[in-house]
């Protein structure tokens, strides 16, 4: 009998235009050679150009999917995406805190493309206590980055609070518990996209990607999935950061418009490109 691939359990919500969500992460840690085991947080309805609504599950059906799993099979790595409410995050904390030697990679999803909120005061303060300081790879673009380090500053109601450069963010999220930050540069305003790797040490890594023409629905979600995956498969931090942003490149290069919005990454653009071979 063949070895089985390396798991990865993600927790993320369903997206029925199949770009984003469960269905992202179901495609990516496939495509890069793992085994997906999705635990759903919500159910929303959304289509290429946003989000409409979010349906968040009770937090016990989180509690018992995830654990059902985790009773049966090893888990190789953790992947974290939409939560949907306080109460999934204060469970899911509690879940990956019984396993403190499984990587937890988090994509802290706050906001879809088109800005529709996806994450409230009170959740975003939740993932700051309770997950931040279990996680091993955060990879939040610099919108989100911003946001997560300016959050106990917001409490202060000033209406003049200088904009934080990125590495600023980054010191900021590493004090707040993580272990490494990967904030990712789509949203600057730079010739190329530049993504950089933070430690409690400073920069790890820095890399440059050509900037693709159009937005895309579900990059962040693919980018997450390919480093949890890479991690699962027994790489170490920066190899699957590096391995991680290259496979999303290319998935993002590869890339098709299906409905009236954003672009959706090809996750099997590997597949495409073997066509007529063998």
């Amino acid at each position: 009998m063949l070895q089985p691939p390396p798991n990865v359990l993600s927790f993320a919500a369903n997206d029925p235009s199949g770009g984003a969500g469960i269905q992202a992460d179901l495609l990516t840690i496939a495509s890069m050679g793992c085994y997906p085991l999705p635990v759903m947080t919500a159910i929303t309805v959304q289509d290429t150009v946003g989000v409409d609504d979010i349906l968040p599950f009770d937090a016990d059906w989180i509690d018992n999917q995830a654990r059902t799993i985790l009773e049966d099979m090893p888990v190789h790595a953790f992947k974290l995406g939409l939560l949907g409410s306080v109460e999934i995050i204060t469970i899911i904390a509690e879940i990956v805190s019984d396993y403190p030697d499984i990587p937890l990679i988090m994509d802290p999803v706050l906001a879809s493309g088109r800005g529709d909120e996806l994450a409230n005061e009170e959740m975003i303060d939740a993932m700051c206590r309770l997950l931040l300081p279990q996680v091993t790879i955060l990879t939040p673009n610099s919108l989100e980055a911003r946001r997560l380090a300016q959050f106990d500053e917001d409490d202060d109601e000033s209406e003049d609070q200088p904009v934080l450069s990125l590495e600023e963010c980054a010191i900021g999220l590493l004090e707040m518990g993580c272990e490494t930050v990967l904030i990712t540069g789509a949203h600057e305003n730079t010739a190329q996209v530049v993504n950089s790797l933070y430690d409690a040490n400073g920069m790890v890594r820095s890399d440059e990607w050509r900037r693709l023409p159009g937005s895309y629905h579900g990059s962040g979600c693919t980018l997450a999935s390919a480093v949890a995956a890479s991690m699962a498969k027994g790489l170490t931090v920066t190899e699957s950061v590096y391995a991680g942003q290259k496979y999303t490149w290319q998935a993002l290069n590869a890339g098709f418009r299906p409905g009236m919005g954003q672009h959706i990454p090809n996750r099997l653009f590997w597949a495409d490109s073997a066509k007529g071979t063998g």
